[in-house]
């Protein structure tokens, strides 16, 4: 890798929580959803800490949460 590039350790990732269910939301907030990687309740995964995933995180506040980087 050429100096400029930075490696995968060094980025920067979201904990991210989905703690309500989509059920009653409209269709395109359950694509975002999906488009998270979430399929169950209660289910946390890592993604990058990029413009993108915080412009979805920021389209459903009210059920996803982020958590702190441990």
């Amino acid at each position: 890798m050429s100096p400029k590039q930075s490696t995968p350790a060094a980025r920067a990732t979201l904990r991210i929580e989905y703690y309500r269910s989509a059920i009653a939301c409209s269709w395109r907030q359950k694509a975002i959803v999906r488009g998270l990687g979430f399929t169950k309740l209660r289910q946390v995964v890592i993604r990058p800490d990029d413009a993108a995933i915080r412009g979805m995180v920021k389209k459903i506040p009210h059920l996803v949460r982020i958590l702190d980087a441990e």
